[in-house]
């Protein structure tokens, strides 16, 4: 028999797992035989999706006629798990094709095994576990065979120096990776006096850009499929982050009281935020057509409703009403602006937004126009 090779292969957004075997007849006529194969026309090539079933159904299958080597799927299958604990959980094809081209020494897998346990047993929140180990294992990548064990702090500014003038990396992607090795050398490997004061790029002050009230109108109007509608009503009604949007369930809607407890938001912290009398109209409405089971918003074989789907959502409804940039986030800025500009105190903006700190809520006076919008121009003094 002849020996085909099973390779990862990422197509149309889904990791899948290609077909390698010589250009033979036998191969081509042979392998058009099996079931649950498909075919790429632009990689002229075979290939089965890359999950367990897929994959069990197609070896049972091919070794009647084939052996099949399975090295390279087996050390990226080995190198996904270690990045990436969830394997129905998608990646992203530039993480895919790093898990090939750079994969992680047995060194610095442990290095990385020990800073998400870490991370873990101190209580960071998921978002921040996820972005912390997401830059830190691009730097593992860089090393090869290295140990990021080896390195000082000389080397770890050089590295933040390459990402800024090389690679052209934004500040606040810098200043993660800044907190993301701080954490490993002084939390994990205890080295802190050595890391403690690396130094960090200065954050561009930038403002966020705000709908005004007639365009978060239009922008629902113009969304037709109703569960859509309801999400993104839901989040400017509330100020809630696209993670909370999706989160939310259906004990958490209390309609008695008119208000929506939100839980487990950033930095673990709940709230409660009025319920709008028109959202819930709308949630009820909703509730009839789709009957959600335990999430206020779910997928299509239940769970909770993806956030790349929400932000979907919202990037196809925004074209049609304005070519301000921004995404889901740009609800809840406008939320707390609106809110502001109609003369609501700011503590109270600040509780509602779930915010440590009123510094933070002292940003949507930059954009308010209760602030600034009355503010008369010199050029209008001026006798025309």
């Amino acid at each position: 028999m002849i020996t085909i090779a099973l390779k990862p292969f990422y197509y149309k957004g889904i990791e899948c797992i290609s077909i390698h075997g010589p250009n033979t007849a036998y191969f081509k006529t042979t392998i058009k035989k099996l079931t649950g194969i498909f075919w790429c026309h632009k990689e002229r090539i075979w290939f089965i999706k890359c999950t367990r079933e897929a994959f069990e159904h197609f070896k049972k299958q091919a070794t009647l006629y084939f052996y099949l080597n399975t090295d390279e799927l087996r050390k990226y299958l080995e190198q996904r798990s270690i990045v990436n604990t969830d394997i129905t959980e998608p990646i992203k094809k530039v993480t895919a094709i790093s898990l090939v081209k750079f994969p992680l020494s047995k060194d610095n897998i442990l290095a990385y095994e020990s800073m998400r346990n870490k991370l873990i047993v101190k209580g960071y929140s998921p978002n921040t576990i996820k972005n912390y180990l997401y830059e830190f294992q691009l730097l593992l990548r860089l090393l090869k065979e290295r140990s990021v064990n080896e390195l000082d702090k000389n080397h770890v500014q050089s590295y933040l120096l390459w990402l800024l003038k090389e690679q052209g990396c934004s500040e606040t992607k810098v200043h993660t990776t800044v907190n993301a090795i701080k954490f490993y050398f002084e939390q994990v490997m205890e080295r802190g006096k050595e890391f403690y004061d690396l130094p960090r790029p200065k954050k561009p002050f930038k403002l966020p850009a705000i709908l005004a009230e007639e365009e978060v109108m239009d922008l629902i109007k113009n969304i037709k499929n109703i569960k859509h509608r309801t999400m993104i009503m839901t989040g400017y009604s509330a100020g809630l982050r696209v993670s909370e949007i999706v989160g939310l369930k259906l004990k958490n809607i209390d309609s008695k009281r008119m208000m929506i407890h939100i839980q487990g938001a950033k930095g673990k912290k709940d709230r409660m935020v009025p319920l709008s009398r028109i959202l819930l109209e709308t949630l009820r409405k909703y509730f009839l057509l789709y009957k959600p089971k335990e999430y206020l918003f779910e997928g299509q074989f239940g769970g909770a409703y993806s956030t790349r789907s929400v932000q979907e959502v919202m990037h196809l409804a925004k074209q049609k009403v304005t070519d301000k940039q921004g995404s889901v986030h740009m609800l809840r800025h406008s939320y707390a602006t609106h809110l502001m500009e109609a003369g609501t105190d700011i503590r109270i903006i600040q509780a509602l937004l779930g915010h440590n700190s009123i510094r933070t809520t002292m940003l949507y006076t930059h954009v308010s126009r209760v602030a600034i919008g009355k503010i008369e121009s010199p050029l209008d003094k001026l006798n025309w």
